[in-house]
């Protein structure tokens, strides 16, 4: 059984921090932007959607910094799938603030065409299909979070805490009929946490964690979003995801957890998944599994070197 996961956010845990954000224009990142500003948090956002400006500058106003030359709030226009605009990202944090306190990975987009349509031929198949979707969801992440862990560590007091927070889905752990490559990508996502989880925070002193929506109220779900009501089905809004990526960065412990959001409620799924193992996989298999874990160990023995 998964534990809820009920997120405490207090303006003392967050003032003053410093975050990116991968994907803050729209939805559940601009929920978020606005909470990390409004709890006295320094944001730097990235997207391709130019929204953000505007909250930014809305931020900016409504609770302005105490440091003239450090505003509230940043917007840059910018590709997560694109690795030189990860860096500028990041390298325009460390250049204002001095240091990134917390990472989020929230840029994504949804299924684009049907890579598995049946009406393909063997003339039609034979055109490249579009990887926007890989690029974006989950490369664009594996890039994100290569270089946050660096960036995290730049200019660090003893004993700070730091964070990444990438995210992901109910579709990266559960089937998702008709979308194929999110859903790919979504796994990708949470495959990525799984395989930092012991190592981040043993080379970097970084806690890493996944945030995977159910339902949520976009622009993204907006074809289904009339059938899933009628269904009497519990959706979320885009501020109560946020809430919970903040709770993360806000409470300092969290590490490799899957915070499962749905219906307004989060529930932690790694913990549970484990600790039965034994029951979904087998008592032996589990057994060796745990032996082969205990080799491997967190990487560092035998990893390549960079």
């Amino acid at each position: 059984m998964s534990n809820e996961y009920i997120p405490v956010i207090s303006r003392e845990a967050l003032q003053d921090k410093v975050f990116v954000l991968a994907g803050g224009s729209t939805g559940i990142g601009a929920a978020l932007f606005e909470i990390l500003g409004q709890n006295g948090a320094y944001v730097v956002v990235g997207d391709v959607n130019e929204n953000g400006a505007s909250i930014a500058k809305q931020l900016c106003t409504e609770y302005p910094s105490t440091i003239e030359s450090k505003p509230r709030a940043i917007f840059m226009k910018s590709d997560v799938s694109d690795y030189d605009e990860n860096i500028k990202l990041f390298e325009t944090a460390l250049k204002i603030y001095g240091r990134v306190d917390h990472a989020i990975a929230n840029a994504g987009i949804s299924e684009v065409g049907n890579w598995f349509h049946p009406d393909l031929t063997r003339e039609s198949v034979k055109e490249r299909p579009t990887t926007k979707v890989l690029d974006i969801d989950l490369i664009g992440y594996a890039y994100f979070a290569r270089i946050a862990a660096v960036y995290l560590k730049e200019n660090r007091p003893v004993n700070a805490d730091r964070s990444l927070t990438l995210v992901s889905s109910c579709a990266g752990f559960k089937d998702t009929p008709g979308m194929f490559i999110y859903t790919a990508a979504k796994h990708g996502v949470l495959g990525l946490m799984r395989s930092l989880r012991p190592y981040l925070p043993v080379t970097h002193n970084i806690r890493v964690n996944t945030v995977s929506p159910w339902f949520t109220l976009s622009s993204i779900t907006t074809g289904v979003q009339g059938q899933w009501k009628q269904a009497g089905l519990p959706v979320n809004e885009g501020l109560d995801v946020a809430k919970v990526m903040a709770g993360i960065a806000a409470d300092g412990m969290s590490n490799g957890k899957n915070m499962y959001v749905a219906g307004k409620r989060a529930w932690e799924t790694e913990e549970g998944l484990l600790r039965t193992e034994p029951q979904w996989l087998g008592e032996i298999p589990s057994a060796w599994l745990e032996k082969g874990q205990a080799v491997l160990g967190d990487g560092t023995k035998w990893i390549d070197k960079p």
